[in-house]
């Protein structure tokens, strides 16, 4: 997201244009998550991001209510890019165990593509922000997690399990753990650790 920002022009040297409807929702949504991916980044203010879109902190407050908003309006970004992927794979004609190691991968990807977003997730940049922005982070999990354990529920009954629903809430539940783990480490470590660092031989040792 924060890739296909487009450079702000400088004031003095370019007549300011007027946005088109909805286009400056998306350049404060833009610099936001721009913003999120400076490693080591403090709390995002509304007067920096004001201050890097070069507009006042009222013009923010005619596109959104207020910040949590704003951060609303990334989650819900993040829940229609990763769900779309998700959905694609899950009805996609291959092994179940293969279905899982897609949908972990391409998890993992996007959070590696989109840093800022990726702090969002594990919660790092939502510390001190409205709570229900925590808990739309863990319904997102959630969800993540039911959408492994439908794909598992498959590979036990392939596997004649005697408990194939206990099965995949187990291994789903498990997956998620180690999703989460590699998203707080490439968050915590500056974006230095990838979340896709030496994937392929992990998903070969977990399944």
């Amino acid at each position: 997201m924060a890739d296909e920002q487009a450079p702000i022009a400088n004031p003095e040297a370019t007549p300011r244009k007027r946005p088109k409807p909805g286009e400056r929702r998306i350049q404060i949504l833009q610099a936001l998550a721009a913003m999120l991916e400076q490693p080591g980044a403090e709390r995002v203010t509304t007067a920096a991001l004001a201050a890097r879109l070069q507009v006042s902190e009222a013009a923010l407050y005619r596109h959104f209510a207020s910040k949590a908003q704003m951060f609303e309006g990334l989650i819900d970004f993040i829940e229609s890019s990763v769900f779309n992927l998700l959905n694609q794979i899950a009805e996609a004609p291959h092994a179940p165990m293969d279905k899982v190691r897609r949908m972990v991968t391409v998890l993992l990807q996007f959070a590696e593509r989109n840093p800022g977003m990726a702090r969002v997730m594990v919660g790092d940049a939502l510390v001190f922000e409205n709570d229900r922005l925590h808990q739309r982070m863990n319904l997102f999990f959630d969800k993540v997690e039911t959408s492994l354990k439908q794909v598992l529920r498959d590979a036990a009954q392939a596997s004649q399990s005697a408990t194939p629903s206990v099965d995949a809430q187990a291994q789903a539940s498990l997956w998620v753990s180690f999703v989460v783990g590699r998203l707080q480490r490439f968050a915590r470590s500056g974006y230095k650790r990838s979340p896709l660092e030496h994937l392929d031989v992990t998903l070969a040792l977990i399944t």
